[in-house]
């Protein structure tokens, strides 16, 4: 039996995290969403996950050791994908410029190099 496909819009971040890890894992961006999709459903259905146990984790009402080592996982992600988030509305540079401070990045030929709101 052919496998078949229905059209999903998946948030752009999402899919360029899949595209850069498929490449590592020789697959492409769709085979890397179908992969995290079926290793999602298998936690969520293994029953050894206790979804009120992370909840708890992420409350900071438990701590992270107390849970076995596929609820840490997923504890994990969850972590990632709120830094992630937090980190898309970090803008340092209207910051910085708006305190009139300078700060040292490397420019696109790697050179090290100062900065201001100025510049």
């Amino acid at each position: 039996m052919a496998a078949s496909s229905s059209p999903v819009r998946i948030e752009a971040e999402i899919f360029e995290a899949a595209k850069l890890v498929g490449e590592t894992m020789s697959r492409s961006a769709a085979q890397q969403l179908a992969h995290w999709a079926r290793i999602g459903r298998e936690i969520e259905a293994s029953g050894t996950v206790s979804q009120r146990d992370i909840a708890r984790v992420l409350s900071g009402r438990l701590s992270y050791d107390e849970l076995d080592a596929e609820s840490q996982a997923l504890v994990r992600a969850e972590w990632a994908e709120r830094i992630a988030e937090r980190r898309r509305h970090v803008d340092l540079v209207t910051e910085l410029g708006e305190h009139g401070r300078v700060w040292i990045e490397v420019d696109a030929e790697g050179k090290v190099v100062e900065r201001s709101a100025d510049d």
